[in-house]
């Protein structure tokens, strides 16, 4: 198991991870690392603990509004998903009715043809 020294506000910390894993668990750390020193910019000093608190709830926000976006998408594709097959439905529906639509004007064509020259039609 690979390790990593991640710094959040400013102190390090020691984490395992899987191998291949160390640069993307750093980039989280740096991301929540940001998160931190965005909220002590605007309070200040108020505790490492309520600080990673803060931090936390503001992942865990942003997270919640990531799954509610990513449901209302998956929702849309299946409302386009249904609306194509019924899209596809109708039009082989139009296609059956255009080719026996289709197949009696040759028959009809056939009939006056044969009419014209005098001959029996073969169907």
């Amino acid at each position: 198991m690979a390790q990593v020294t991640v710094l959040i506000d400013g102190k390090a910390y020691r984490m395992a991870c899987e191998e291949g894993q160390e640069e993307h668990l750093s980039e989280l750390a740096g991301s929540f690392d940001r998160y931190v020193s965005h909220l002590k910019s605007q309070f200040g000093e108020i505790g490492d603990l309520r600080l990673t608190v803060m931090a936390g709830i503001m992942v865990m926000d942003e997270l919640s509004e990531t799954g509610r976006r990513l449901k209302a998408l998956q929702a849309e594709v299946e409302q386009l998903r249904n609306g194509r097959e019924n899209v596809m439905a109708e039009a082989s529906r139009d296609e059956a009715a255009i080719a026996a639509a289709l197949g009696e004007l040759t028959n009809q064509i056939q009939g006056m043809t044969a009419k014209l020259v005098g001959k029996p039609v073969a169907n």
